[in-house]
């Protein structure tokens, strides 16, 4: 049995999956923000309940919002600031009494994914969180990819490619969180599109507004999505570029725009070198499970 974990900043869920990826338990609690301990206390509990409800003992595997950095051993770049600087693998392995695998959520949504997800049996796989923030992950032969560095797949926090005026005035005003300018993550975030469309319209809304306004034929709705789906085409094709995977899988909030699956396809093509995409871009088939699963699958069959 394959137990995994989510560590999200207001909730942690835990997923029990048997071999064949069937799942046999599942349960949330509230994420104690700002509490190291007792996030700690939060896992083992969770751990807990999956194995006193199947009767089974299983691997753990933890997604976080961050990563392992591998020279200090520390947790870096999470969101979940109380987690920064903390030994957080080796105080769980203490906690749970048994290894534990951990990576980034945006890894465990590309396992999953690739794993028994959209992109089944795909070799490499390339997977992108676009919610309120914008992250993204790595799959080859089903296993995460962390790199030498500990950030292998830190897509949005490059800068946007290919830049118009527009887009270099927008992003000298608008700093990242990160402390840098013109990031991906300011683009093509749903944070991101609705700022457009605040600076577009004057109106602060969020993206499920702003797509149904441009169903309803607005056009300033309509500029901010095509604005939107330009800007994520050429943040993709600078991925082709360097990894060319087999398959792009979309997770988040905005991963629900169907029509960016329409759209996509087509507008990546003109900054791909050559000229030539086929690659499937497509909507991540566990939703919001994906991560959960993807923990879990953090240890390989074979194990």
């Amino acid at each position: 049995m394959r137990i995994g974990i989510d560590l999200g900043g207001t909730k942690t869920e835990v997923i029990a999956l048997a071999d064949d990826g069937a799942e046999l338990f599942r349960h949330r609690l509230p994420t104690p923000k700002n509490d190291y301990q007792a996030t700690i206390r939060t896992i083992v509990e969770l751990v807990a309940r999956a194995e006193t409800a199947t009767g089974e003992r299983g691997s753990v595997g933890i997604g976080i919002p961050g990563s392992i950095s591998p020279y200090t051993r520390m947790v870096k770049n999470a969101n979940s600031t109380w987690l920064n600087g903390q030994p957080f693998d080796s105080d769980l392995q203490r906690a749970l009494n048994r290894d534990v695998r951990l990576a980034n959520d945006a890894n465990c949504l590309a396992v999953s994914e690739a794993i028994d997800g959209a992109a089944s049996g795909a070799q490499v796989v390339f997977a992108v969180i676009i919610g309120t923030g914008c992250g993204s992950g790595i799959a080859i032969h089903g296993r995460s990819l962390i790199g030498g560095n500990g950030t292998a797949g830190e897509w949005g926090h490059n800068p946007l490619p290919w830049m118009d005026d527009e887009e270099l005035r927008i992003c000298e005003q608008l700093p990242c969180y990160c402390g840098k300018q013109g990031c991906i993550e300011t683009f093509v975030s749903g944070s991101g599109f609705s700022a457009d469309f605040l600076r577009l319209s004057g109106e602060h809304l969020n993206g499920h507004d702003i797509i149904m306004r441009a169903e309803q034929q607005d056009a300033v709705a309509e500029q901010a999505i095509h604005r939107y789906e330009t800007r994520l085409a050429k943040s993709l094709a600078h991925i082709v570029n360097i990894l060319d995977p087999d398959v792009i899988v979309l997770g988040g909030g905005m991963s629900n725009v169907d029509r960016l699956y329409q759209t996509l396809p087509q507008l990546i093509k003109p900054w791909v070198f050559g000229g030539e995409c086929e690659t499937p871009i497509l909507k991540a088939q566990h939703g919001d499970s994906s991560g959960v699963r993807g923990a879990a699958w953090l240890w390989p069959l074979e194990k």
